[in-house]
């Protein structure tokens, strides 16, 4: 038996399938009633509603989303997943089928805008600060899929990132670990400029200094600005702009299955990364009561 503490909420989804039942609350991981509100409505519209025929759903959501948000949050196995929640076969493929489709990072964009837009911003950014971070790879991570990176001493995958300037994700690349920072930033920037054709400014540590400041400003009209760290400084100094991107890394890495990379495909990173941000957003505004 179970010795967390028992959902005893009326619109748990498990209450709605019949006589009252007890589900357990995983405190770190468990979406609240103020959470649902924010997320339900973003959620993709099930096969079976959209004219394309298929079987109802035969989980409640909410616990489906549960079952992900346990698994990021803990760092653990798909097979590992408590009982309470809906069997592993099933969520997996439901967290796969909205990998393909882009889901995820629907998701993901709607909250980033919804808190945008709660802290009185444009929902489209006018600037952004990327930086990268080398991640070991477990396993089941392919060796097509992974590399050594010489300078961190670490085999495995990189994602690299880019931020507004409140430190909300915009856009994320997963490459090999030993590929050059400039080299990774050409996709980041290129998927950048994409998603968002208001931005002009980008920050950026010495790591992306040379060709790639020339290539961005030719190619994508956007002024790349590396912030230095001065030399005469010595020990642990808080530097202009990057340290706000250094704090999203620091958000992420708060979510066990993104200190380490498990995944076999690296598009399921990004999804892992995006999931991450939306549990740290959808309570954000949760907290709020406004939304």
């Amino acid at each position: 038996m179970s010795s967390s503490p028992i959902c005893t909420c009326l619109s748990c989804p498990v209450h709605d399938q019949g006589p009252v039942v007890s589900c357990p609350v995983y405190p770190t991981s468990s979406i609240t009633d103020a959470q649902w509100a924010v997320l339900e409505p973003l959620l993709p519209a099930p096969g079976n509603a959209g004219g394309r025929g298929g079987r109802p759903e035969s989980h409640p959501r909410r616990r489906v989303l549960d079952a992900i948000f346990y698994l990021v949050r803990g760092g653990i196995a798909w097979a590992a997943l408590p009982h309470d929640f809906p069997p592993h076969q099933t969520v997996y493929g439901i967290f796969g089928r909205w990998a393909r489709s882009g889901a995820w990072q629907a998701i993901h964009d709607g909250l980033r805008d919804l808190v945008r837009v709660h802290e009185g911003r444009d929902p489209l950014p006018t600037a952004a600060i990327i930086d990268s971070q080398s991640v070991r790879g477990a396993d089941t991570v392919p060796a097509a899929t992974r590399g050594y990176d010489a300078g961190k001493k670490i085999n495995g995958r990189k994602r690299d990132i880019a931020v507004d300037t409140g430190g909300l994700l915009l856009a994320v690349v997963v490459t090999i670990a030993g590929i050059q920072d400039r080299d990774a930033a050409h996709r980041l920037l290129t998927a950048l400029r994409g998603r968002f054709s208001t931005i002009s400014l980008v920050w950026a540590d010495g790591g992306y200094a040379g060709r790639l400041v020339i290539w961005a400003r030719k190619v994508l009209n956007l002024t790349v600005e590396v912030v230095k760290r001065t030399d005469d400084v010595k020990g642990f100094k808080v530097l202009p702009r990057r340290w706000v991107v250094e704090r999203t890394v620091a958000w992420i890495s708060k979510f066990r299955r993104c200190v380490r990379d498990y995944e076999t495909l690296p598009a399921h990173r990004e999804s892992m990364v995006h999931i991450s941000m939306i549990m740290t957003m959808s309570r954000r505004l949760a907290c709020t009561g406004e939304w």
